[in-house]
């Protein structure tokens, strides 16, 4: 006896076979996008990541002068990230960039352009982190913090916090001090205090003291020289160009 052959089975998957072929060039015949129709969309993305970036995580920064020396050097670029302080204030040995109070702004200038439309793109750039914002943006270095007192000197020229002196071993340059002349005059910023830093703020130098406009130099203002811990931009984690300069920037806590 000879089979027969299931007439319905057949028809079935040649149906089926047809309806995928149809599919087949059903999506065969959807073209990819130019890439000019695509990238005006890839650049919102880019532009909306980087943003983020510069809003929530960090940015980069350029060493506009010497006051951080040798840590920092003229035309560094540094890194600068947001997240240490979203659960924690800045702790003494850090090294924070922040908007310079009001009453620091005697010597700032802007680096904006006169010409609107070039003064209208630096804005722009500057939200992504490509050119550097329009404020008193400084680099120094947390030497005391809320509740504690500074001032200096104690016989050896050191900086005291609570009236024990500091292990300052980042010092470039500092003014002399004549353990044996007790009245010898010195340069401004070299004798200071005591200031008894308020809750939320913290007292800032440059490690190139001679060379650093910082709280010392504004000691006579409301704050007494003190910077508010709302002002902080961010902690400063790596010097990220040159490459010869290349590296982390650590902590390092002076009163320890």
């Amino acid at each position: 006896m000879f089979g027969v052959t299931d007439e319905s089975r057949s028809a079935s998957v040649s149906d089926s076979d047809d309806e995928g072929k149809v599919r087949r060039k059903k999506r065969g015949d959807k073209k990819q996008r130019p890439f000019w129709q695509e990238l005006p969309i890839l650049i919102v993305i880019a532009a909306v990541i980087a943003a983020l970036m510069v809003t929530f995580v960090g940015r980069p920064y350029v060493i506009p002068s010497q006051s951080m020396e040798d840590t920092l050097l003229i035309g560094d670029r540094i890194y600068v990230q947001k997240i240490t302080y979203y659960g924690s204030d800045p702790a003494p040995g850090d090294v924070v960039v922040f908007v310079g109070p009001t009453s620091w702004n005697d010597h700032y200038k802007s680096v904006r352009s006169d010409n609107s439309a070039v003064r209208g793109l630096q804005n722009f750039l500057s939200y992504f982190g490509l050119v550097p914002p329009d404020e008193n943006d400084l680099v120094k270095r947390v030497i005391a913090v809320g509740g504690q007192t500074v001032q200096c000197c104690d016989a050896q020229g050191r900086v005291m916090v609570d009236g024990k002196p500091l292990d300052e071993p980042y010092i470039k340059k500092d003014h002399p001090w004549y353990t044996d002349r007790p009245n010898a005059v010195y340069p401004a910023g070299r004798v200071f205090g005591p200031v008894v830093v308020p809750a939320g703020h913290m007292w800032m130098m440059g490690d190139n003291r001679n060379e650093s406009r910082d709280s010392r130099a504004h000691v006579s203002d409301e704050l007494q020289g003190t910077v508010p811990f709302d002002n902080v931009r961010g902690k400063t984690v790596f010097k990220i160009w040159p490459p010869s300069r290349l590296g982390p920037v650590r902590s390092q806590d002076p009163q320890r």
